[in-house]
């Protein structure tokens, strides 16, 4: 929901929200979303109990909640969910839809505050996941982090999506709407807050166009139907929606919605993959995990190579190893050039076939990238499956105008912005020479 109450008449702020909330009454969503991305972002969690605690924050009419209840769960088996939100209405409309579907002794609603939940039904660690599509903005991302964090019973995880810009340098058309009501940041900034709130990410998802469509296309027809009805309340509200329906036609490829995937850093996480940079000692082993992962010299070869090169960066090839102390998985981050500016390439990564999904790849490619973020690198580049590094917050590249120098898949050309307080180079990638491009 991203109209905002109109506070310049406090007395007529009772009337706003009352015409605000009647103007959303019946709507599918209340923010951008839709079914598929619940289950991507459900996917992204790994493995839940048999049938887990969810709480859902902000829940609306509760089309996340129904499908969690149904859907979430060891083996799909379904989920017992307490769903919260201000505006007792959708609630009421969310309890109507749980009857129909039979999910009435699965869902559970209250009435209450998602910024300030105390009481017995919140205690600390009460629940598996905690989710919140499109309702963390009214707290804030940092402070949704941080006051969450304490719902979560050991090994659970918080899902929620938030709006961003997709573009490094906004127009002053989308700043003029945005900066007045709320901070956008970009995928980096979010997910360096999520780290420093003491976060491990398990996936980041960037919603598709049409997730706001399933929002924004009921809600324009709504609009139409209520145009020159009510009062002046209702003028405002409905002005309101416009506007943001305007922006969002003018400049919506500049901002988006991404949900994040996190679970919070306990004192044991890390130890079954523990990550660090290869020593003289594992060259050999790094070897050996390349040719086994990838059935052929090629990658193996290519880190050889690149060791050799000047745009080798000490310090930025990283393994992680087994519990036996062997190497389970390797990532190496070089130099590259896009349009002339420095920029890290992400290849190869590897992991022992024997220990795929196991989470070794994972855990390295995050202590990687956590460790060229120290350094002060501020852009990543990988070409690689669409479906996989999402998750440590890569976008399409095109979206910074970036191009690999031969052809691929849009999709498989992909970005990471470290540090988001700089410039993104736009131009073709030019690879270090052992890549042969």
């Amino acid at each position: 929901m991203y109209a905002f109450d109109d506070t310049s008449d406090p007395e007529g702020v009772d009337d706003f929200t009352h015409a605000f909330f009647a103007l959303h009454h019946g709507l599918p969503r209340q923010a951008p979303g839709s079914d598929a991305s619940t289950r991507h972002l459900l996917s992204l969690c790994g493995a839940l109990p048999e049938r887990p605690r969810v709480l859902d924050l902000g829940c609306g009419p509760g089309r996340s909640a129904l499908l969690l209840a149904a859907e979430a769960g060891a083996a799909g088996t379904g989920a017992d969910v307490t769903a919260v939100d201000l505006h007792g209405p959708f609630l009421d409309e969310l309890r109507t839809a749980a009857a129909a579907r039979g999910l009435a002794d699965r869902v559970r609603t209250i009435e209450a505050d998602m910024g300030a939940l105390t009481g017995e039904d919140f205690e600390d660690g009460s629940f598996d996941l905690v989710w919140a599509e499109g309702s963390a903005y009214i707290l804030g991302f940092d402070a949704a982090l941080a006051r969450w964090k304490r719902l979560l019973a050991p090994g659970g995880t918080l899902v929620l999506t938030e709006c961003q810009w997709s573009v490094p340098d906004p127009s002053a058309g989308a700043r003029a709407f945005w900066d007045p009501h709320y901070a956008l940041r970009t995928t980096a900034g979010n997910l360096a807050a999520a780290q420093a709130a003491g976060y491990q990410v398990l996936g980041v998802h960037e919603l598709p166009g049409s997730d706001w469509a399933e929002y924004y296309g009921p809600l324009a027809e709504r609009v139409r139907a209520l145009s020159g009805t009510g009062g002046p309340a209702m003028a405002r509200a409905l002005a309101a929606s416009r506007e943001e329906l305007d922006v969002r036609a003018r400049h919506g490829h500049e901002y988006g919605y991404t949900g994040y995937v996190l679970r919070p850093v306990s004192a044991g996480d890390g130890d079954a993959w523990p990550a660090r940079p290869e020593t003289t000692a594992d060259v050999a082993a790094v070897r050996e995990i390349n040719l086994a992962a990838f059935g052929t010299p090629l990658e193996a070869d290519l880190v050889d190579a690149l060791r050799a090169d000047g745009s080798w960066l000490p310090g930025l090839s990283y393994v992680a190893e087994a519990p036996n102390g062997s190497v389970a998985a390797h990532a190496l981050l070089t130099r590259c050039e896009v349009g002339g500016a420095p920029a890290l390439a992400l290849a190869p990564v590897a992991a022992d076939p024997a220990l795929q999904r196991s989470g070794a790849g994972s855990s390295v490619v995050r202590a990687l990238l956590a460790a060229a973020r120290e350094r002060g690198e501020s852009l990543v580049l990988v070409l690689g499956h669409p479906a996989y590094y999402p998750r440590f917050g890569f976008v399409p590249a095109s979206h910074f105008g970036i191009r690999a120098p031969f052809e691929v898949p849009d999709e498989a050309v992909m970005a990471l912005v470290l540090d988001d307080s700089r410039p993104v180079p736009a131009g073709t990638i030019t690879y270090p020479a052992p890549f042969g491009v």
